[in-house]
Order: structure tokens, then sequence, then C-alpha cells
């Protein structure tokens, strides 16, 4: 129940039912006791109330101190309020986990959205001057992407497009567009689509290029062909993306009609809310 409110993003109510699914608890703490702390901690964040979360975070550390991901978390909930206590959860994380490089990744893009690129960016550093035999292509390729040296991480990610599938042609079509290279960018996400029909997020990528080359017909096709993929879970995104193409057509009635259903399935979306006034009055 917890997790279907929180689908419906009605936080509130998410987290009172997580708080009676672990009131519900035999007393012996297993692995879904830890799984809902980390729902609730979410729905917290969601909610506002950090240091719910971190409060949440730390019960799940006082039983597992040795929880690379409670780590990780806690500390990107603190980033907010206390940047040093958010490092050193960083880097105890990182200390528990030198070759999870995911998790890195996260902890740098964590950084990156507080404002501290460059911190994210040495962390980065250090595991590339590391040369473990561990790291793939696609890991190097998104470090490099990550790093702005976008040249490296074209190279590595063409290496690891066959092996990694949907995540390293998303990366790689990213990584021209950010040369600037968008037909190379659409051809890469249409040469993955002509094997694949089923993954929303290249769809919506391949959007969001031909946006930008003003390709609005186009666009509009392959964030229609995007949400018509059953149980993705990028249809917040597209039906976003839908409703600004039919803007830059100039259709704004129709871009209105769909804002309007948008924030009935999204109201917690400002971003939309302010583009509905705009829109209301076209």
């Amino acid at each position: 129940q917890g997790l279907a409110y929180m689908g419906l993003t009605q936080y509130e109510a998410a987290a009172e039912a997580f708080e009676k699914a672990l009131g519900a608890g035999s007393g012996r703490v297993d692995d879904l006791d830890y799984d809902i702390n980390y729902y609730l901690a979410t729905t917290y964040y969601k909610l506002g109330e950090t240091e719910k979360g971190i409060q949440t975070y730390n019960a799940i550390l006082a039983l597992r101190p040795k929880d690379k991901l409670a780590y990780c978390l806690r500390g990107s909930l603190r980033l907010a309020t206390d940047y040093e206590r958010a490092k050193a959860d960083f880097d105890k994380a990182i200390s528990l986990a030198k070759e999870d490089y995911d998790l890195l990744i996260n902890i740098y893009l964590s950084l990156e959205r507080y404002g501290y690129r460059e911190v994210g960016q040495e962390y980065l550093q250090t595991a590339l001057g590391s040369e473990a035999k561990s790291m793939t292509d696609y890991q190097r390729g998104r470090m490099y992407y990550y790093l702005g040296d976008y040249d490296n991480a074209r190279n590595y990610l063409e290496k690891a497009r066959k092996s990694e599938g949907s995540a390293a042609i998303l990366l790689l079509g990213q990584t021209y567009e950010e040369l600037g290279d968008f037909n190379y960018a659409i051809s890469v996400y249409n040469t993955y689509l002509e094997g694949d029909q089923t993954n929303a997020s290249v769809y919506n990528r391949l959007g969001l290029c031909k946006m930008e080359m003003k390709m609005y017909e186009e666009a509009l096709a392959a964030f229609q062909a995007g949400k018509n993929i059953e149980n993705n879970d990028m249809m917040q995104t597209l039906r976003f993306n839908e409703i600004i193409t039919y803007e830059r057509l100039g259709n704004y009635k129709q871009a209105a009609s769909l804002m309007s259903g948008y924030l009935s399935a999204y109201p917690d979306d400002e971003t939309a809310q302010r583009e509905y006034i705009f829109l209301k009055t076209r």
C-alpha cells in the first residue's frame, strides 16, 4: 500500500502505510524491515522531512554498520545542511565498496546537485587513476562523461554499446549531444530502436534530440511511441515532454488539455503548474 501511494505521489499516506507496516512486524528484524525503512526514508525526503529521513538511516546503520547504501543515502540527505558530515558518509560508503562504481557515480550526482561538482569529480578521477581491472568500458565511459571529457567518454562507450545495451546507448547518445553532433546521436538511438522497441528512455532521448533540431512532429511521434510502451517508468517525463512539444507546435489548446490531465496525476509538479498557467493564457 505504501508503494502504491508513492506511485501516486501521495507521500503522507505512503509514510503512514510504511510506519504501520513496520509496526506490524514480528519483532525480529528481517530483510523486509530494512526494505520498508529505505522506502520510508525516501518518503520522508519527498515530504521535505530530511531529519526524519536521516534518523531512519541511523536506525538501519545501528543494526547494519557496514551498509554502504545507507551511508550513501544518508550523506545525500545531509548535503543540504551539513556538508562535512555528508562527506564523511560518502567517504565511509566508498571505503566499504571500493569497486562499486555505480555507488560512486550516485555520490557524484548527489554532490553535483548541491553545488559540489568539483568534489564529486575528485572521487571519479581517483577511481580512474586506480586503473582497477574490474572497471568496465561502460563504467569508464560514464566517469569520463561526468568529468566532461566527452572524447574519452565516446571512445569507451562505443566499445560498450553492444555489451551494455540501452544503458550504454543512452549515455553514448548524450555524449554525442554534448559534442554537438545531434544527427549522430539520433542515429545511435534509431539503430538501437530497430532491434528493441520496448525502451521508453531511448524514445525519450530521441524525442529530445528531435526537439533540439526543431523537428517537432518527429519529436512528438517519439514521445508518443514511448508512452505506448506498457508499464514503463518514464510515463511522467514522456507526458510532460509531449505537452511541451504540442506547445512548440503552437497547439496550445491540446497542450493545455493534456496538462490538465497531467496535473491530476502529478499534482506536486511545480514546473508543470507554472506551465499550465501560461498555457491557459494562450
